[in-house]
């Protein structure tokens, strides 16, 4: 890396529910700080206020404030609160978590008092190289997305459709989910706007199908694909609670889902766990009461991008593993579970293009459409 380029390292949901929050950190916390901007997806709201939704996701959403000192520990520089969970407790919630992030010196993107700061940009200058941020939610409850008079989240919503494929009664039919057109017409707005402003521009996008690791939904690559038309430097998804694909796009890079960072969740046990299981044909992990999202929970990565006055010059990831403590632990080559991570992408990348090349710890993603 030259002295004229900057480091970004980028993980995927936080928000751990059980404390104490200073030890989730301590194995990442050296690796992050080598970094010179941190982002982080935000998973809960950090308030004593609000009223619980009918429709949330549960009570778990809303944790008390002091439990954000996780950001802090991590360094986070830029942290996106357009989760499916940020309006659970209502607005007042929301907007206290943004305050609480801001008084950290936490820019805190994808959500706000209206839909102009929910869509508003935070631009990062390091090292003389301006980086914009911007952040939407593809997974949300109706009244969650802001509006031009009402608190809420950056919304990139998708329409979904049932497509015949058989003659045969009872044949499952075809899924087929398309982006609300004026939500994506936005989005492309906000990158062009924010490309003009800056040397790169880093797109946060909570969305997708969460726990199965090899699904992804039409909308997907439909909207990176715009992005990137755009102006988009590099996509950093998350919400799915496992990693999934990592796609190349005319040269530029997509992580459809960058897994858990530092979370927790309530045991599933009983009739729960079966339901669970059953529901979304995955495994729990019986070592991971609190991770109750799948056995592949535990599986992380960090992504990691070199960014020059000309965009984004390199990108690649760094395999993560969460130990039976939750706390993220950045694996290193020659260790059998960074080879065992590394095979995990493979698979789960293998409807998109990509490429892997093992560069000392960490892994270098390239593709073959450059164009």
């Amino acid at each position: 890396m030259s002295e004229n380029s900057l480091v970004l390292l980028g993980v995927g949901d936080v928000g751990p529910i059980h404390e104490p929050m200073d030890a989730y950190s301590t194995l990442a916390r050296p690796v992050l700080a080598a970094a010179d901007i941190r982002f982080g997806q935000c998973e809960r709201v950090y308030s004593e206020r609000g009223a619980l939704q009918l429709h949330s996701g549960g009570a778990h959403s809303r944790v008390k404030p002091h439990m954000a000192s996780v950001f802090a520990d991590c360094g986070f520089d830029v942290v996106s609160v357009a989760s499916n969970h940020a309006m659970d407790w209502g607005e007042d919630a929301l907007l206290d978590t943004i305050a609480l992030l801001e008084n950290k010196g936490i820019k805190a993107i994808g959500a706000g008092r209206n839909l102009a700061e929910a869509r508003r940009a935070a631009i990062i200058e390091k090292k003389g190289i301006r980086v914009a941020f911007l952040a939407y939610c593809s997974i949300l409850n109706e009244g969650y997305a802001a509006g031009p008079h009402k608190a809420g989240v950056a919304p990139l919503r998708a329409h979904t459709y049932y497509e015949a494929v058989d003659y045969q009664a009872g044949v499952p039919p075809r899924v087929v989910t398309v982006p609300y057109q004026d939500d994506l017409a936005a989005m492309v707005s906000d990158i062009t706007a924010a490309k003009a402003a800056a040397d790169a521009v880093i797109v946060s996008l909570h969305w997708g199908i969460h726990f199965v690791p090899r699904i992804i939904a039409d909308y997907q690559p439909i909207a990176a694909t715009a992005a990137f038309a755009a102006g988009a430097d590099l996509i950093l998804g998350h919400h799915a609670h496992t990693p999934k694909a990592i796609g190349v796009h005319h040269g530029r890079t997509c992580f459809y889902s960058l897994s858990n960072f530092i979370m927790s969740s309530t045991a599933r046990s009983g009739a729960s766990a079966a339901a669970f299981e059953k529901k979304y044909g995955v495994k729990l992990d019986p070592d991971y009461p609190h991770l109750a999202y799948g056995e592949d929970a535990k599986r992380s990565l960090i992504a990691k991008a070199v960014i020059g006055k000309t965009g984004v010059e390199k990108t690649s990831f760094l395999p993560v593993l969460i130990d039976k403590q939750l706390r993220p632990e950045v694996l290193k080559h020659g260790d059998a579970r960074f080879d065992d991570a590394v095979q995990f992408m493979q698979r789960v990348s293998g409807d998109f293009d990509h490429q892997f090349v093992v560069e000392g710890d960490e892994v270098v993603v390239g593709g073959s459409d450059t164009r």
